[in-house]
Order: structure tokens, then C-alpha cells, then sequence
């Protein structure tokens, strides 16, 4: 296993694990309204992101960053694509529609696939385009037999694969370059704070301490798992980085379905179950890849997919046991009470 693979995996499986677990600290500070979340990512991460690259000494490198018009450019674009990423997510968590952010990131596996192809010259294997093609008949389904697109979903994957794209081409430190990113937000971000926010809780005076201290978190809580993605995109090719994609939406699934009792009804289900199959191919071309992979990543794959079962079983255990007392019950008698993310009937 040469180094980049070594300091690569391992990089990969914290930025997902963090980021599948990111509901929850979103729900905690769902007071504020997404803009301000949002606003508060933006100015924290710049802040956080200064103090590392300055302790370690990299500030020359930021300012060499800004003399190359190409990466200049680049971090700019990337920059705007991670905003909106950031908008479209704190909005859909606390709004109730997990499930749907969880969708979005387990289609951005099969997303990079398609990058890869277009962007990178990557050829794509006849079991690639086998998942592409269940992928894309989920989604098609989904319009066609109920009319209804995932926007949520799909405005994820893609602002968040071409944002996996650009990074790649950038060739400046992780810190350095999501320093670089905040920094082009800092200035629109603190004028619309100022100026244009008129939520209650845009004035940190009138907040409880609690909600304020969770909202100054907003700044690690970014920034860490968003400079372990960009380390591990120059480390591993694209379509292995793809593949420990599984772990956030899996998380993410479980947070939506097990913790917050978000509905999982027949069309998401659907859905997901062509996503899943999808999914389902695509590791059974990288297992196939194993003799090529390392072995780390050959065991992430393994653990990752046994994660994916045992949350898939769970909320169909869960899912059975409310048909199981819908059916006994009367409808009109009862009805669903939520309590700690668990379901309960109560007449």
C-alpha cells in the first residue's frame, strides 16, 4: 500500500463519519434559521481554519495560492458550490427531509462515476453502468409514477461531486484551500449578517448562551471533516474516494429514520430501494477490483456494506412493526405519537 493510500482511507472514513452524524448537531441549533447557520459556518470556519494554517505556519502558501489566476479561480467556484451545498443541507435537516439529504449523498457515489467519466477520462466498467442505470430508472420512476422530482437529493450530489472536482485540481493544502473558501465567503456573509438578517436569533445578545456556543462549534464542526475530504480527494483516485461515500448517508439514514421518526413511505422507499441496488453493484465491481485495492479499503468496503445491512434491516423491523398494529388497531383509534426519536401509538 503506497502512502497516499496509507493517509488517504483513513482521512476518508473520519470526513464521512462526521458528516453522517451532522443532523443531529443541526437539529440542536435549528433555532437559528438556515441563513444564520449557514452565516455562522462561513465566518467560525474562517476563523478556525485561520488559526490552524497560522499555527503550522502555511500563510505563505495562501498568499502563493492567490498569485496563480487558475487556482485562484477554482477555489472560487468551489467556493459557491460548497454555500450552496451548506444552504441546501441545513435547510433540508431542519425541515424535516433527512432522508432526502441522506438520498442526495448515497447518489453521490454514482454522481463521481459519471465525473469521473466525463471530467477525468475514467472508462466506467459494465457493472458502473449497470448502477448508474438503476440509479437513474429510481429517479425516473419517482416522476413518472408520482410526479415529484428529488430536488433535495439530486441539488446535493451535484453541487457536492463538482465540488470533490474541483478540489482535485487544486494543488494547495487542504487547510490552506478551505481557508482560501471561507475567506471569499466572509465578506457577502457578514454584510447579509449585518445588514439583511432580521431573524430573532441574528443578534447572538438575545440568544441563550447554550444555542451561542453551539453555533461558535459550527466552526470546527465544519471545518474538520471538510479539510479531511479535501486531504483524502488528492490522495485516493475518485471512484475509490466514492466508494466511502456509504458511511455519511448510512448514518445519516439511521439519524432520520431511528433518532427524528422522519416517514419513510412508499415512494421514498422505493426509491431507495433502486438506489440501494444501485449501490449494491457498485461495490460488487470494486470487490471484484480487490486484488488492485489496498487492504484497508478492501475491509472499509466490507464494514461499510454490513453497516448499510444492519441499518436497512432495523428500519424494516421498525416499518413492520407499525403495519403490524396499524392493521390490528383501528385507524380512527389510534395515531402516532413521537417520543426520542421512537414511535409510539397513543389512542
Amino acid at each position: 500500500m503506497d502512502d497516499n493510500s496509507k493517509h488517504g482511507i483513513p482521512l476518508a472514513l473520519a470526513a464521512y463519519g462526521i458528516w453522517g452524524l451532522l443532523p443531529i448537531y443541526l437539529k440542536l441549533v435549528s433555532a437559528a434559521p438556515a441563513d444564520i447557520i449557514l452565516v455562522h459556518r462561513i465566518i467560525w470556519s474562517l476563523l478556525f481554519c485561520g488559526l490552524l494554517v497560522a499555527a503550522r505556519g502555511r500563510l505563505a502558501g495562501v498568499l502563493a495560492a492567490l498569485r496563480n489566476p487558475a487556482v485562484a479561480l477554482r477555489l472560487l467556484a468551489s467556493s459557491i458550490l460548497i454555500a450552496v451545498n451548506w444552504l441546501v443541507y441545513i435547510w433540508a435537516v431542519n425541515s424535516g427531509h433527512i432522508l432526502e439529504s441522506a438520498l442526495g449523498y448515497f447518489i453521490t457515489p454514482l454522481v463521481n462515476v459519471l465525473f469521473g467519466m466525463l471530467l477525468f477520462g475514467e472508462r466506467l466498467a459494465p457493472l458502473q453502468w449497470l448502477a448508474v442505470a438503476l440509479a437513474a430508472t429510481g429517479i425516473t420512476l419517482e416522476l413518472v409514477a408520482y410526479g415529484s422530482v428529488p430536488v433535495i437529493a439530486l441539488a446535493l450530489a451535484t453541487t457536492f461531486g463538482l465540488y470533490g472536482v474541483l478540489r482535485k485540481q487544486v494543488a494547495i493544502e487542504a487547510q490552506s484551500g478551505l481557508l482560501l473558501e471561507t475567506a471569499v465567503l466572509a465578506i457577502p456573509a457578514a454584510l447579509y449578517w449585518l445588514w439583511f438578517a432580521d431573524a430573532p436569533t441574528a443578534n447572538m445578545a438575545n440568544n441563550a448562551l447554550s444555542l451561542n456556543l453551539l453555533l461558535l462549534l459550527a466552526g470546527p464542526v465544519t471545518a474538520i471533516p471538510l479539510i479531511c475530504f479535501a486531504a483524502a480527494a488528492r490522495r485516493l483516485p475518485y471512484s475509490t474516494l466514492g466508494m466511502f461515500q456509504y458511511i455519511a448517508p448510512t448514518l445519516q439514514f439511521a439519524v432520520g429514520v431511528l433518532i427524528y421518526a422522519e416517514p419513510l413511505g412508499e415512494r421514498r422507499l422505493m426509491t431507495f430501494g433502486f438506489i440501494w441496488a444501485a449501490l449494491a453493484v457498485f461495490s460488487v465491481h470494486l470487490l471484484r477490483r480487490r486484488p488492485r485495492m489496498p487492504r484497508p479499503a478492501a475491509t472499509a468496503v466490507a464494514v461499510v456494506m454490513a453497516a448499510m445491512v444492519a441499518t436497512v434491516a432495523t428500519v424494516a423491523r421498525v416499518a413492520k412493526r407499525w403495519w403490524i398494529l396499524a392493521r390490528c388497531f383501528p385507524v380512527g383509534c389510534m395515531s402516532p405519537q413521537v417520543s426520542g426519536g421512537a414511535v409510539f401509538l397513543r389512542r
